[in-house]
């Protein structure tokens, strides 16, 4: 591992590696995850900021290679509801420091970032959260989004999203 870089991609897919080996061994179809919202706009940002890219984790996929789904049921659950849950519960929360000494990574600065703009603004995470599931291809400029050399003048419908969660209050 390169000087000044974490473990944290490394673990993550060694980790997700063997959750893959031992659902198709136990002959499961899926594996469920317990990424919750605030983890999926953490993963955007980290994504918008370090990997140049708009993408982050969906709810429901199908793994690479195209032979297990991949549920996140906590999708849109917020980490504090899920940590009320976890204590009311009884249940262990388990950070993730399996490492230990890693100083500076870029998730505890992008978490720093929502948590500032929430505390400035509360509701902030609940409206990007929002915004990613009211994306509109046709005002980003990425042409395999959007067939830009088509667009005509003319009557059109602009598609509703049904997901969308209500109106900003």
């Amino acid at each position: 591992m390169p000087a000044g870089r974490t473990y944290c991609a490394l673990c993550s897919r060694l980790r997700r590696g063997n959750l893959y080996r031992i659902a198709r061994e136990e002959g499961c179809s899926a594996v469920v995850l317990g990424h919750h919202r605030d983890d999926i706009l953490e993963t955007f940002f980290m994504n918008l900021f370090h990997g140049g890219r708009l993408a982050t984790m969906p709810p429901k996929l199908v793994n690479e290679d195209g032979d297990l789904f991949v549920y996140r049921p906590l999708a849109f659950v917020a980490e504090a509801d899920c940590e009320k849950f976890a204590k009311a519960m009884q249940y262990p929360i388990i950070p993730c420091d399996l490492c230990g000494s890693q100083e500076g990574l870029q998730r505890v600065q992008v978490k720093q970032m929502l948590d500032g703009w929430e505390a400035r603004s509360p509701g902030r995470r609940q409206v990007m959260f929002r915004a990613l599931m009211n994306a509109r291809a046709s005002h980003l400029p990425d042409p395999t989004l959007f067939d830009f050399l088509a667009l005509a003048t003319g009557p059109r419908k602009i598609a509703e999203n049904p997901m969308q969660l209500g109106g900003v209050d």
